[in-house]
């Protein structure tokens, strides 16, 4: 009996806080349409006041019921974040809660720097899906690829599992080992061995192709790095190749990262005209950036190249620049995530959560759609053909000996294999490849991409105080 009445007590005490709760919730409803009047129907809004007591309720109930009858004991502070967390990942994929280990791990991922496998992942259907490899991570070396579905993280299944609980598996110290069971399409069942380690974010690689008419920038993610890196990197391409016709920006499984590097990144290629539009249910949280004067790449060709996991930041840079026919797209249709997430910090927990949806330039959503490329080129094997050298001057009998062929052989560095392995598998890179071609096309048809001003489809307004002009640094030059 003084069990059932112990019991009864807890239930007592739960009830009376949600509806303490509730009270507090109904008052803040109730002042925000409070119109001055002594009194009023019953309304709608009355109705949903209703609802949320009821739910509540039914809220206490199954606390105090789990709390009791669970077959091992939870902590109460389990059962709510478990409650908070299901509540946001019930709404979209990409809304979650954040307790304090993940919010520390979001935190050194955008500052560059984080421990694990190097992957970007999503929960589809009850399995891990593979949105993209980081470059050079040690998920990309083991062959991890954008698409992977993993069940099972060391022969544990992963259906059953939160993301956030996926991902703590595959984390650890650096050196450890962790084994991923991988299904990829149009292949068998695959085991991957993936040494674990920290993961240091190069967000921009650069280089200079064909002969040094074609300056290459790699973006992998935006970082709060991102844009100084490129912008530093495009000058010196500049200056240590004055002739230089133009660049490709390769955003292929850049899966996203901070809004305001895609802006600036976008500016940098464009002098004027909308960036992107930010639209909420909160009209004062909408916003509209705009580009400001100064084309970094002095109006140079420019050919961005996409794939299906360019997301988020990446396809706010791409959409942007093909509106204002500022680049072509080359490549494959992008991921198709335009919505914007917000970071609320709950003390040392969060809330991600997602507040907006964006569009482009023109108007266009591409949540779900993706950005289409401008030329749509596929992945694709070259394989190279070597000419018949059956025929030629040395094969003549008695033919001269070349007097100046160098016979010395230099022993070859780390650093130089490692350069050798990458050029070899820009060869084998039939979109870059195309890419290249597309910009010494548009530089020798002379061809000069003049940003039009888009008029835009959708019926949405902003306030002027929402409009936001970005400021460009010092190291570009205005037209």
């Amino acid at each position: 009996m003084a069990k059932k009445n112990s019991s009864f007590a807890k239930l007592f005490t739960t009830l009376a806080f949600v509806f303490f709760v509730a009270s507090v919730v109904s008052y803040e409803i109730s002042s925000s349409n409070f119109s001055g009047a002594a009194s009023k129907p019953v309304s709608k809004s009355d109705k949903k006041d209703d609802d949320v007591y009821k739910m509540l309720e039914l809220f206490g109930k199954a606390f105090e019921i789990t709390k009791d009858r669970y077959v091992d004991e939870v902590e109460n502070k389990k059962l709510i974040e478990g409650a908070i967390d299901g509540m946001l990942s019930k709404l979209d994929p990409h809304s979650s809660f954040l307790n304090e280990e993940d919010f520390n791990s979001m935190n050194e991922q955008t500052s560059g720097s984080f421990g694990g496998l190097g992957i970007e992942v999503t929960m589809d259907k009850g399995v891990i899906k593979v949105i993209s490899p980081l470059d050079d991570s040690p998920a990309f070396k083991a062959g991890v690829e954008a698409g992977d579905l993993i069940t099972h993280i060391d022969d544990v299944q992963v259906q059953g599992l939160s993301l956030q609980e996926a991902i703590k598996r595959m984390k650890g110290k650096p050196g450890t080992k962790v084994k991923l069971k991988i299904f990829r399409e149009n292949s068998e069942p695959l085991d991957i061995v993936v040494t674990r380690d920290i993961i240091r974010t190069e967000p921009v690689k650069s280089k200079v192709k064909a002969d040094g008419n074609v300056g290459y920038i790699r973006l992998s993610t935006f970082n709060e790095n991102s844009y100084d890196d490129m912008a530093k990197a495009i000058k010196k391409i500049k200056s240590d190749n004055p002739k230089v016709l133009g660049f490709v920006l390769d955003l292929r499984n850049n899966t996203g990262g901070l809004l305001d590097q895609a802006v600036k990144i976008s500016d940098a290629f464009l002098s004027e005209g909308e960036i992107v539009s930010i639209m909420s249910r909160q009209e004062n949280a909408s916003r509209v950036f705009f580009a400001s004067e100064g084309d970094i790449l002095d109006n140079k060709p420019l050919v961005v190249i996409i794939n299906g996991a360019s997301a988020s930041a990446a396809e706010i840079v791409a959409g942007a620049l093909q509106d204002h026919r500022r680049a072509v797209l080359i490549g494959t249709k992008s991921y198709g995530k335009g919505s914007v997430q917000t970071l609320i910090p709950l003390g040392d927990t969060a809330l991600k959560i997602t507040t907006a949806r964006y569009y482009t330039p023109s108007g266009r959503s591409i949540q779900a759609d993706g950005i289409e490329p401008d030329i749509e080129v596929n992945r694709a094997k070259i394989e190279e053909v070597k000419e018949d050298r059956m025929f030629s001057e040395e094969t003549l009998t008695n033919a001269l000996k070349n007097d100046t062929k160098e016979k010395s052989s230099v022993k070859k560095d780390a650093k130089a294999e490692r350069e050798k392995a990458e050029e070899d598998r820009d060869k084998n890179d039939y979109q870059l490849n195309r890419a290249i071609d597309m910009v010494k096309a548009l530089a020798v048809y002379g061809e000069r991409f003049v940003e039009k001003p888009v008029k835009k489809n959708i019926q949405k307004t902003v306030s002027a105080k929402t409009q936001t002009n970005v400021s460009k640094p010092a190291v570009k030059k205005a037209k």
